[in-house]
């Protein structure tokens, strides 16, 4: 009953979204709730509800203070010599607006967290993209490619997540992926490319910027002790990120905190910058906490780990030599479905107990679960995506469908990669 319950509330949630018949806010809360409702489960409701929105609450929180931190910073004009550098650059054609778009997107990815690639990259591209007509939804989707791999870094979470389900050395898992993950970062670079080619055709060739921001940061940048405090405040938060000194979420507050005191000393322009940004902050804040409701009441229910032994129960015996092509096939539609914890702390370890009959390693099979990343980081669960989708103030399901398809690509170039170079055995060793 639950397999059939959960399986049907997951394809009404994915048509009313594609569909448009509601939006991610309300589908997150209403669908979840209306099959808890038929379901039975009116009684422990709201346990699930509460419990669900504790696990999202350091994301949400996260989220408010590090956009708050990043737009004043964006009004102080911290990013306007940078984007005026980049101007200079790529002299207003979109092929290299988008190249340099995943080239920084890249570096920045070295932290493993999207929300950071995001607000970083859009601080200093999203002026030009605005400025060019550039289409968002192609920005959107390159942003989304550079964070499903960026994801995959050894301190990101699946990679975490699947070493330790698995048993095995992080190193000795993530080093002979290298070279699948090369060449999924060149396919990036090849569709910004492409992207940016079929931009330069629309628009009819580039525009000259170079005078447009160049003003712009002369006219904005008029403190220069400002301007080195918020450079050097934001390295700091940043190391101060990569060391975990203190809770993401509370650096992140500490740091907004001192933005404002700092580039916007009285209290009447303190309000002013509040009051210009609540709008978008609201907007992902309410999702993020929107899908602790999804999560808690697909957790909660049991809906979660219905799907993941369903899924298990119908895989035949016969499969089992490819049990590593079949995992990383799973992965991608599986990681979109349910949370990492999910599949990788659920259905992993039962997959891989089959594929040790037939000589798949622990070490093989964590590298398969790691392939569906790029498509994963379109889930409705993950809250960084949330982000993105309202910085650009695109639909989030128009960003699904346009997306999905290079996602999809991406985690196969992976797969193909992965196979050629011998590190996911197409056939059990045994």
């Amino acid at each position: 009953m639950l397999v059939t319950l959960s399986c049907v509330m997951l394809a009404c949630f994915i048509y009313v979204l594609m569909s448009k018949k509601l939006s991610a806010l309300t589908a997150l809360i209403l669908i979840p709730t209306l099959f808890a409702l038929l379901g039975g489960f009116h009684a422990e409701m709201g346990k699930f509800v509460l419990d669900g929105l504790k696990m999202v609450a350091p994301n949400g929180v996260l989220m408010i203070f590090a956009m708050l931190y990043f737009l004043c910073m964006t009004e102080a004009g911290m990013f306007d010599p940078l984007v005026a550098r980049i101007v200079g650059a790529v002299r207003g054609d979109p092929v290299r607006i988008f190249l340099g778009t995943v080239a920084l997107a890249f570096v920045v990815a070295l932290d493993g967290d999207g929300a950071t690639i995001y607000m970083i990259v859009l601080s200093a591209f999203l002026p030009i993209y605005q400025r060019l007509g550039l289409s968002r939804p192609m920005v959107c989707c390159l942003l989304l490619q550079v964070a499903g791999l960026g994801n995959m870094v050894p301190w990101g979470g699946p990679t975490a997540r699947a070493a330790t389900a698995m048993h095995v050395d992080m190193g000795e898992m993530f080093v002979p992926l290298l070279p699948a993950l090369l060449a999924s970062a060149l396919y990036t670079f090849g569709l910004a490319w492409w992207f940016g080619r079929r931009e330069r055709a629309r628009l009819g060739g580039g525009i000259d910027l170079n005078g447009d921001f160049s003003e712009r940061a002369h006219l904005r940048c008029e403190s220069p002790w400002r301007f080195a405090f918020n450079w050097a405040l934001t390295a700091a938060l940043l190391l101060a990120l990569c060391l975990e000194l203190l809770p993401l979420a509370y650096l992140f507050m500490i740091a907004a905190c001192l933005a404002l005191v700092v580039n916007f000393p009285s209290l009447k322009a303190q309000q002013a910058q509040l009051a210009l940004h609540a709008p978008p902050i609201l907007a992902v804040a309410g999702l993020i906490f929107a899908a602790g409701v999804f999560t808690g009441i697909l957790s909660g229910s049991g809906m979660a780990n219905a799907v993941a032994d369903g899924l298990v129960s119908v895989i035949p015996p016969a499969m089992g030599p490819y049990m590593a092509v079949l995992t990383a096939l799973l992965s991608i539609p599986v990681t979109w479905l349910v949370s990492n914890d999910v599949f990788y702390f659920g259905i992993l370890p039962i997959l891989a107990q089959t594929a040790q009959h037939h000589g798949i390693s622990a070490l093989e099979m964590a590298r398969a679960a790691l392939v569906g990343q790029p498509v994963h980081i379109l889930s409705p669960l993950v809250a960084s995506t949330y982000l993105v989708v309202s910085m650009l103030k695109l639909d989030y399901a128009e960003n699904q469908r346009f997306t999905l398809k290079w996602s999809v690509i991406s985690s196969l170039v992976l797969l193909a990669i992965a196979l050629l170079t011998g590190v996911i055995p197409l056939v059990g060793h045994a």
